[in-house]
């Protein structure tokens, strides 16, 4: 059964062999270390003046990169852990995604920066972060999170091949084992996929659309009574509660797993909302000024006289435990969805 480590390696590969305008920058990704979580495994004896292993300086790997993208070429660039992309700020806010503007649609930067996040692997206050909401406000940049449906592979593809800016691409640390769950048959689930275009904006009519959204029932459940949205791993743990809600408690449960965090498009969540009534809205990263607030917005503004009861569950807004038991508590868990979701319904 392929995992999702597996999917995004196998993209890779097909990257550097299809595209010899791919390259890769970044530490420790040199083989037969192949990178900290070895998502770029077997690259660099296969193309070794493609994979450049770089000094201990984020920002100036994807400054590095940044000029490679306006060249011609279709760098990607590896962080370490994902809370060094605080390290590239600089780079990427004020830099990358303004030159398409600044220079009146004349030059594009078509970058990706992979990055894990998360915790649950007892690292630490600064190895085990979810920082991705820091840079969801930032004009010109795509956020994508990848999850266990599907083949999270073709999504790394479609960002190196297909998207002309640049794009943070969110690879959870607990998803990388995580097998795949296929789309198209599943025993438990009814699972669709939505294509969402991207929300209109200055100078983006012509870019790529958006990427997939799932939305997930229990197979032959009565209509849901409550929706779930999360991204990512939280996405994983929201299904496993799902079960549980379903065959414990008999609550029905409508889950909602984007996979493009900005620009966002809140089209799928409303509807499910609209439909039960109840919404939880799960993340891994801090709760305060989160992903949840930004959809909560969204929904407001949309129809300002709805009456759906909405709740958020994030991390606790303290730095992450290096203490197995003290990081479960931080963390939201599946006893957290369980507890939140009984009161809700």
């Amino acid at each position: 059964m392929t995992t999702v480590l597996e999917s995004l390696n196998t993209a890779l590969h097909q990257l550097f062999a299809h595209d010899e305008r791919v390259y890769l920058l970044g530490e420790d990704i040199l083989d037969p270390y192949g990178g900290a979580f070895k998502v770029t495994r077997g690259l660099s004896d296969a193309y070794p003046q493609r994979v450049l292993s770089t000094p201990i300086s984020e920002a100036g790997i994807v400054g590095i990169a940044t000029g490679m993208a306006l060249r011609g070429l279709r760098p990607i660039v590896e962080i370490m852990f994902g809370d060094f992309i605080t390290l590239t700020a600089d780079q990427v806010i004020n830099h990358m995604t303004k030159f398409r503007w600044m220079y009146n649609d004349k030059v594009r930067v078509p970058l990706v920066i992979r990055t894990p996040m998360g915790g649950r692997r007892g690292y630490g206050p600064t190895h085990s972060q979810t920082l991705e909401k820091v840079f969801l406000g930032v004009p010109g940049l795509r956020v994508l999170a990848p999850c266990d449906l599907g083949d999270p592979g073709r999504l790394l593809k479609f960002a190196v091949e297909q998207v002309d800016d640049p794009v943070l691409f969110v690879e959870n640390k607990l998803l990388y084992l995580s097998p795949l769950i296929e789309t198209t048959s599943t025993e438990d689930f009814t699972i669709n996929r939505y294509i969402e275009p991207p929300p209109s904006e200055p100078h983006l009519e012509n870019d790529p659309p958006g990427m997939p959204t799932y939305t997930l029932q229990i197979r032959g459940a009565p209509p849901p009574s409550l929706t779930l949205a999360a991204y990512g791993y939280m996405g994983t743990l929201a299904r496993q509660a799902m079960v549980r809600l379903a065959y414990e408690y008999e609550i029905f449960t409508e889950l909602v797993i984007p996979t493009q965090l900005a620009p966002f498009d809140v089209a799928q969540i409303s509807s499910s909302a609209n439909k039960t009534g109840k919404l939880l809205i799960i993340e891994e990263g801090a709760l305060t000024l989160g992903w949840g607030a930004e959809v909560i917005a969204r929904l407001a503004e949309e129809n300002p006289t709805s009456s759906i009861q909405i709740k958020r569950l994030g991390a606790l807004d303290l730095p992450i435990p290096a203490s197995g038991p003290l990081e479960a508590t931080v963390l939201p868990g599946i006893d957290h969805i369980l507890q939140t979701s009984l009161e809700m319904v």
